[in-house]
């Protein structure tokens, strides 16, 4: 679902696998043996998740930056709608304001879909002094 969004990217840092939007990851992932747990951010819903039985704060700090870290495995039912919810919320987070007018469909055209490129600068005309 996450690699689902624009312009997302797949990486690998310290054995996790990391989804990210414009360079920034907004979902981390990991399983270890049963358990299969994720990170993502939670500006706006982070305190109501955290009430949730199989949520914290993501370590390393980052739980104080709004990372709720979920963890699941076989003994439980698994709150799919939830899930989804929450990484669209990490996406919108992390990704830049053009890229989320995309998925919003309020791009005017295809092209306007790509990064604007600078529009290399005018020369100035040289005027001789002798033509003037």
């Amino acid at each position: 679902m996450a690699l689902g969004y624009p312009a997302t990217t797949e990486d690998s840092p310290w054995g996790e696998r990391a989804i990210k939007v414009g360079g920034k990851a907004f979902l981390f992932m990991r399983a270890e043996g049963g358990t299969v747990s994720f990170s993502v951010k939670l500006p706006r819903s982070g305190a109501e998740a955290l009430e949730e039985s199989f949520t914290e704060p993501t370590h390393y700090g980052l739980g104080k930056h709004g990372w709720v870290t979920a963890s699941v495995d076989s003994t439980r039912d698994v709150p799919l709608e939830l899930f989804r919810d929450w990484i669209e919320e990490s996406y919108r987070t992390v990704a830049p304001k053009r890229v989320i007018a995309q998925l919003d469909g309020k791009s005017k055209s295809p092209a306007m879909r790509v990064a604007p490129t600078k529009k290399p600068a005018k020369r100035k005309r040289r005027v001789d002094s002798d033509r003037a």
